[in-house]
């Protein structure tokens, strides 16, 4: 099972210096600095991930070379740099950990879980280009068929899936 992130709060305001103090600050109790009014927030840390399809309908997994979960099979997958749009960190994270490049067609869905500040957000895709390959993050890649998937490595990989699967009902209804 994955580990949520630790979380790690500041000793000391980053505008003035001074220490922080707890106290009750924009409803609750958090971090403020006594000198500056500076209120600390635990933000989340955001991830985004594709489930890229191919033409014969198979989906790309990487092979994980590093924890959480290494060994196992996951969707590309990674972290949101600060400013970076979403979609553009989908279609980079693709790329660094299979070398292909991909067109995000929409959202699966937003996934979080209380006591993990780690907020995921899911696409579905397709190649466009690239040279299938694994990146610096992965010790293998390839396309799965839809019967034969590795079982899943991350708590909401199962919804994902679910996800994808209503996606492709629906198109086929339409």
């Amino acid at each position: 099972m994955e580990r949520p992130l630790p979380l790690v709060e500041p000793t000391f305001c980053p505008l003035c210096s001074a220490p922080l103090e707890p106290r009750q600050a924009h409803g609750a109790r958090r971090l403020a600095c006594p000198r500056c009014e500076f209120v600390h927030f635990n933000d989340p840390k955001v991830a985004v991930g594709v489930l890229v399809e191919d033409a014969q309908g198979r989906l790309l997994y990487t092979q994980r070379n590093h924890d959480p979960q290494m060994g196992a099979w996951a969707f590309p997958s990674g972290f949101v740099d600060r400013a970076e749009e979403l979609r553009a960190a989908a279609v980079r994270e693709v790329r660094e950990e299979t070398g292909l490049d991909v067109a995000v067609d929409g959202l699966l869905g937003v996934f979080s879980q209380s006591g993990n500040p780690v907020v995921f957000i899911a696409y579905h895709g397709h190649p466009v280009g690239g040279a299938l390959s694994p990146g610096a993050e992965a010790t293998d890649v390839r396309f799965f068929a839809t019967t034969e998937l590795p079982p899943p490595a991350f708590p909401f990989d199962t919804e994902i899936l679910a996800a994808w699967r209503a996606t492709r009902r629906a198109a086929i209804d339409r």
